[in-house]
């Protein structure tokens, strides 16, 4: 629980980074009521707060040389628990019936991520730069986010002789999931005023909870009831992560956990006998609230935490490929993207999902989405299918992708 100050770096502990990740939520919380801009375009209050306390603590590096490096275990705790209520939420009822959606994004994705990687190829010739440098701007970090990023960039280091792989892969999604999270809510806002869309029909929010109180009283037991679930299908999570690498597919523990979820809520009767003396706990209130609790302080810590100082001497070459990748993206998702979903309401929230995994990370599309969903109202069909194609089949396509453009790029 404490603080550690070594050789100008100073660490905070898994508890501390926590607490600071609270009270930066709460100061994005304070900036969004307070600076109308933010609101009207459903910029997420996790994402208002985590640039301010990253700008910050550059300021404190740029003037003390002092570095705060956090203990970031307690946002990856919180990752699982939020794909979790993802899962928890699922039915297979409405899965099928989003079936044809599904499959419509998961097909614009993939050409997403192939254009993506010649986008970058691209811009890095212009700078006569080798193709993996432009892939490293391309869907290894930016649709692949930083996991994809630092498991790639030694393999590129190594294979390529890119000596600072790590720090382009590494930058470019930093400032990726900046540019994600800001785009999503005004791709949503545009064309939602553009089309005048509304829901189809008023639905219950898959994140958060509604102001009125009626909607939004939750006892201390409907709470734990709600905590006990997630543990339950965390538990099963980790034995199925643990059974899918005995097979040799390498998942991360958030895509089985949120698998467990989707399986375990369909599968378990209404009537079936629980200690809690309740239903099993799907699409309730108490979901909702700690999908947004761990969504939000996860959004948080995770941009409070970026170092943008190690970033200031790749700017070059890498803010003219975002420059490009953000302007592809914006393309993209009005012109493609939402005809393919359908030009409706959920088509929109969709968009604002895709704007968040186009340059940055699963969290970012989940966050927009919440904030478009919390002021214009719920799609429960974009919570469904965005999650599924950028949590899972974004990982599998990209790991046959970056084999094939690496060699023959």
């Amino acid at each position: 629980m404490g603080i550690e100050l070594v050789d100008s770096v100073l660490s905070l502990s898994s508890f501390l980074t926590l607490t600071i990740g609270i009270v930066v939520l709460f100061v994005g919380r304070r900036l969004n009521q307070s600076v109308g801009f933010l609101k009207e375009f459903s910029i997420p209050e996790p994402v208002s707060g985590g640039i301010l306390f990253s700008v910050l603590f550059g300021l404190v590096y740029a003037v003390s040389g002092i570095e705060v490096e956090f203990d970031l275990q307690a946002r990856d705790i919180l990752l699982i628990y939020f794909f979790t209520t993802i899962g928890i939420n699922s039915s297979l009822k409405d899965l099928l019936k989003g079936g044809m959606p599904l499959i419509i994004l998961l097909a614009v994705t993939i050409g997403y991520m192939a254009l993506q990687n010649l986008t970058g190829i691209g811009i890095a010739s212009i700078f006569g730069l080798e193709a993996p440098v432009g892939l490293l701007g391309g869907s290894v970090s930016l649709i692949g986010g930083h996991g994809t990023a630092i498991a790639w960039a030694p393999k590129i280091q190594e294979g390529f002789g890119v000596t600072n792989a790590m720090e382009i892969g590494i930058a470019s999604a930093t400032f990726g999931l900046i540019l994600a999270s800001l785009m999503g809510g005004p791709i949503a806002k545009f064309l939602i005023n553009r089309h005048n869309l509304t829901p189809n029909k008023e639905e219950a929010l898959d994140i958060g909870v509604s102001d009125k109180k009626s909607e939004s009283q939750i006892t201390a037991f409907e709470f734990l009831d709600a905590v006990l679930a997630l543990h339950v299908c965390g538990i099963a999570g980790v034995l199925l992560n643990e059974g899918v690498s005995q097979l040799g597919l390498d998942l991360p523990l958030f895509v089985t956990c949120l698998f467990a979820g989707i399986i375990i809520s369909n599968i378990i009767p209404d009537n079936f006998p629980r200690i809690s003396g309740t239903k099993w706990p799907s699409r309730k209130p108490a979901v909702a609230l700690i999908a947004d609790l761990a969504l939000g302080t996860f959004l948080a810590m995770s941009l409070m935490s970026m170092q943008l100082w190690t970033l200031i001497d790749l700017a070059g070459p890498i803010f003219t490929i975002l420059a490009a990748q953000f302007i592809i993206a914006i393309m993209v998702n009005i012109f493609i993207v939402f005809p393919a979903m359908g030009k409706n309401y959920d088509a929109a929230v969709v968009c604002s999902g895709f704007g968040g995994i186009s340059l940055g990370s699963t969290p970012t599309a989940m966050a927009n989405m919440s904030a478009v969903s919390q002021r214009y109202g719920n799609s429960h069909l974009a919570f469904i299918i965005v999650p599924l194609v950028c949590a899972f089949f974004i990982d599998l396509v990209n790991a046959l992708m970056i084999p094939f453009f690496l060699a023959n790029f």
